[in-house]
């Protein structure tokens, strides 16, 4: 299939490239010309505007930090919707606000292609290693459509239901897997502080009912002291914003979320925007001055599939 891909950023790349292995012919495109290096030099074309991706393409996926990036991007004389040819899809892999998504789709149905969103979770490693579970949103047809690029993209695909839903359960997961690791922050200066080494620390919660995703996965970049998880606080911050969006339409009180946010709002004000997000535990480690590390841990995150 011609596929057109916008964004290549610690999750669109790997995506891109899990569909190039596929076999589909990509073009590419991003603010940053040397993200797509690899894509192009195993085939991939470059587009010089959004507008000029879309055309031709039967299929167009953007993969994009934030809601407005995905309007630019969409939008204007030269964007991706000015391109779009009748009977094309546009796939929405951004984490975004769900009435943007269907106020898009809208004016993509104006052009006669339809829309899929499909926002990844699991964590960006598992982008790389192929096995990235994807939510999808949208018409049936278009899903039973879209499935088998889905499916060279991830491993766990999951049709939600209507558009706009799939939007709605990634900022859900999102919200919580932050609400996770802010208690995993605290659950090991607890033990460090009660002289437990955080190695068998690690491995207890892991062997227990207080164990998750988040624990087995960003705690062992904390304790190798990388924080790398390749999320940045900005990017947590605005997905805790549309969680927060979200209570407030629906009026739910999000006593753990709201609270979670300004925390994580404190983190990006004391280690800046582009931080790693598991860099929220330094708060806590700079006021009990005590770093969590424990010896061992590789400087790679360690994935063994546990959740």
């Amino acid at each position: 299939m011609r596929i057109g891909f916008i964004g290549l950023g610690n999750v669109g790349a790997p995506l891109a490239r899990n569909l190039q292995r596929a076999g589909h012919a990509l073009t590419v495109r991003d603010l940053d010309r040397e993200r797509a290096a690899e894509l192009l030099e195993h085939g991939a074309s470059w587009a010089e505007s959004p507008r000029m991706l879309a055309e031709g393409a039967e299929a167009v996926i953007t993969s994009l930090p934030s809601p407005a990036a995905v309007a630019t991007v969409m939008e204007g004389g030269d964007g991706v919707l000015a391109g779009l040819g009748h009977g094309s899809v546009w796939i929405e892999m951004s984490t975004t606000d769900a009435a943007e998504v269907r106020r898009l789709a809208a004016l993509a149905a104006e052009r006669g292609a339809a829309t899929l969103e499909a926002p990844i979770t699991g964590g960006c490693h598992r982008a790389v290693s192929g096995d990235i579970a994807i939510l999808a949103g949208g018409a049936d047809a278009d899903f039973a459509r879209c499935r088998p690029l889905l499916e060279a993209m991830g491993g766990a695909v999951l049709h939600v239901g209507p558009l706009g839903q799939a939007s709605v359960l990634k900022v859900i997961t999102n919200m919580l897997a932050f609400v996770h690791l802010v208690a995993a922050g605290e659950a090991l200066m607890l033990a460090a502080k009660a002289g437990i080494d955080l190695g068998r620390a690690f491995e207890g919660i892991k062997a227990s009912s207080g164990t998750s995703f988040v624990h087995e996965t960003e705690s062992q970049v904390i304790l190798n002291g990388s924080y790398n998880i390749g999320f940045t606080m900005d990017l947590a911050c605005k997905d805790l914003g549309l969680a927060q969006a979200l209570g407030r339409e629906f009026e739910v009180p999000l006593e753990l979320g709201d609270r979670v946010a300004a925390t994580f709002e404190r983190a990006r004000t004391a280690y800046g925007a582009r931080a790693w997000s598991s860099q929220v535990v330094k708060l806590l480690e700079d006021a009990c001055g005590q770093p969590l590390r424990a010896p061992g841990f590789p400087s790679e995150l360690v994935d063994d599939g546990g959740g």
